[in-house]
């Protein structure tokens, strides 16, 4: 059986994949809006643990298509170690037709392009990567731990490198007062990025609000639905993205929208400007909402 440090997470899109943990938690664990691996100390799975996982995995699963690389942070491996990961992989799930993993800003600033397209060649193609704002400001009171300049420098290098990148964005991370520009810095580095893939989440601080509220501006208020609503409809306003595919039906969301930017953006604009216009009859009531 395969051996997993719980909880274990992954995103929406591999919920059919196998996960294998290469690491268990998060190396920055900074965030201030995320508490998914605050209960974990980072360490990274020893090889041979690892190994006997993929054996496991390749006697109970072996017509396995698409991997995903657990915990939140298997890109902070070295391109050698991942180079043996992958390769090992590859050997044992012959049907294998992608692997995937979560890449933090640091993860991609630490590697070349170079080093990237080796792991590209091996099998990782997708990289599922969160932006969450670029607003500069907000970055630095979220505790993200990188610049707008420094994100797309990053991204670069994977696109560089033939990967297609998975970007996350969360509504609401300013508030009430700071969603307008929010919403603009947002756009401004997505477009740099030119993501394959856009979502748009929101923030649900639940237990941990207080302290999220005591990192931000005097006065701070946190975002209405209505208000999440309205700016997702001026981040998507901001965007200039080709062959983009967006979703905003992740549970977290007040409003699902799915659509491929730029081709349906007048759309996608629309049904935002109908929810605000009838909120109680387009926007998920809160007990819908879940994690």
């Amino acid at each position: 059986m395969l051996h997993y440090d719980e909880p274990v997470y992954r995103p929406p899109s591999e919920a059919r994949s196998l996960i294998l943990q290469a690491t268990i938690g998060c190396s920055h664990n900074g965030c201030r809006f995320c508490y998914m691996y605050k209960g974990k100390r980072f360490r990274t799975k020893p090889w041979d643990e690892l190994r006997a996982d993929i054996d496991a995995a390749a006697r109970l699963r072996p017509d396995t298509r698409r991997i995903f690389l657990a915990d939140g942070d298997a890109l902070v491996l070295s391109v050698e170690k991942l180079e043996r990961i992958l390769e090992y992989i590859g050997q044992s799930f012959p049907r294998l037709q992608r692997v995937a993993a979560y890449a933090t800003p640091q993860n991609l600033l630490s590697k070349t392009a170079a080093g990237l397209r080796g792991l590209r060649e091996k099998g990782l193609s997708i990289l599922y990567y969160g932006v969450e704002t670029g607003d500069p400001d907000l970055l630095a009171r979220i505790g993200k731990g990188a610049t707008p300049a420094e994100m797309i420098e990053g991204c670069r290098r994977a696109h560089e490198a033939g990967m297609k990148l998975s970007v996350t964005v969360i509504l609401g991370l300013a508030g009430r007062g700071g969603l307008e520009r929010h919403a603009a810095a947002t756009a401004r580095l997505v477009n740099g990025i030119q993501p394959r893939y856009l979502s748009a989440l929101t923030l649900m601080p639940g237990p941990h609000g207080e302290r999220y509220a005591r990192a931000m501006p005097p006065h701070f208020s946190f975002s209405t639905p209505f208000d999440n609503c309205r700016e997702l409809g001026r981040m998507i306003e901001g965007l200039e993205t080709e062959r983009c595919i967006f979703r905003s039906n992740h549970a977290s969301n007040y409003l699902a929208l799915a659509g491929t930017l730029m081709k349906d953006r007048e759309r996608l604009l629309a049904e935002v400007a109908l929810a605000l216009e009838r909120p109680e009859q387009f926007l998920r009531n809160e007990w819908m909402r879940g994690l």
